[in-house]
């Protein structure tokens, strides 16, 4: 048995111990959030491959499906298969959308005005309330440990072996002037008796509109503001949710507000995915997944037991 630390109990560093695990390593997750405090248990999640045309992106996006389309044979997962809209005002082209099952272009769009153009696939819904203990649950059940510590440097670390799956932490941790928070505020409803349960996206500079619905409830966003660190819902910002959400569906209107939430997703130019050799110590860090982290997971975590094994 090899020892190895993950710093991180996000869905990236979940998915990566787990990994680990299988191969045959001793895990332990060292966070400073519970699992249920963490950006990826706030997330209005979905696999979404959009503007992941290109490889290796491609390939984790498709490598994550897949695992997905296997853990939806579990009623306990928290999965489930849905239709999903991508949606937008004008004609384009989403790179990475190719990757979706039952893709098709909109020929006439059931939504209102400005709304005219987009796509329609299947994909899966994640309801993180259920799938985030679900994963937790994994990786315990394969002998993994879960420490609440606040990690402040990688090199002082008693292991050999270190995961750096910190998030938008990775910008202290590994010194990373590239990284950067992008702020996301969602309102969570009681969902409306009758309400279909078809996904609505639409990615528009620094607002995400979207509506989720999940078995119980339903997910209205949101905000992709870069830069800003802000942890506390804005009132402002939720009404101008509401306004974009319930033009879209105005059923909406009388839905019970369950509550307002804030997570910061973890922003950089691209995913750092790599082997480190620091002060003796190998450190394999995987962040940088900005809105799409659940998407990625399970295939950036094969690669990181490739560089582990290496």
């Amino acid at each position: 048995m090899r020892g190895v630390a993950v710093v991180g109990s996000g869905i990236v560093g979940l998915t990566s111990a787990i990994r680990l695990l299988e191969a045959g390593f001793k895990v332990t997750v060292l966070t400073k959030d519970l699992v249920k405090d963490t950006t990826s248990s706030v997330a209005a999640a979905m696999w979404h491959p959009g503007g992941a045309g290109e490889e290796p992106l491609k390939h984790w996006c498709q490598k994550s499906l897949e695992v997905f389309k296997n853990l939806s044979k579990d009623e306990y997962s928290g999965l489930r298969w849905v239709t999903a809209y991508e949606l937008s005002d004008h004609e384009f082209v989403d790179q990475g959308l190719e990757l979706a099952d039952d893709l098709g272009l909109l020929m006439v769009s059931p939504f209102p005005e400005p709304w005219n153009y987009g796509y329609r696939f299947n994909t899966v819904q994640i309801n993180t309330p259920t799938y985030m203990p679900f994963v937790l649950n994994r990786f315990k059940a394969l002998g993994g440990h879960l420490e609440q510590q606040n990690v402040e440097r990688l090199d002082t670390l008693p292991y050999d072996l270190i995961i750096n799956a910190s998030g938008v932490g990775a910008k202290d941790l590994a010194r990373d002037k590239g990284v950067y928070p992008i702020r996301g505020q969602i309102i969570r409803i009681a969902k409306p008796k009758n309400f279909a349960d078809e996904i609505i996206h639409i990615h528009s500079g620094e607002t995400f509109t979207y509506i989720i619905p999940r078995v119980d409830d339903c997910i209205l966003g949101g905000t992709y503001q870069i830069g800003n660190d802000n942890k506390e819902p804005d009132s402002d910002t939720a009404k101008a949710i509401l306004e974009r959400t319930t033009a879209i569906k105005p059923e909406l209107k009388d839905a019970n507000i369950l509550e307002h939430k804030v997570g910061l997703r973890p922003g950089r130019d691209t995913v750092r995915l790599e082997r480190e050799e620091l002060r003796g110590k190998v450190i394999i860090h995987n962040y940088g997944h900005g809105s799409i982290g659940h998407t990625l997971a399970w295939g950036c975590a094969d690669d990181v037991v490739t560089l582990a094994q290496t």
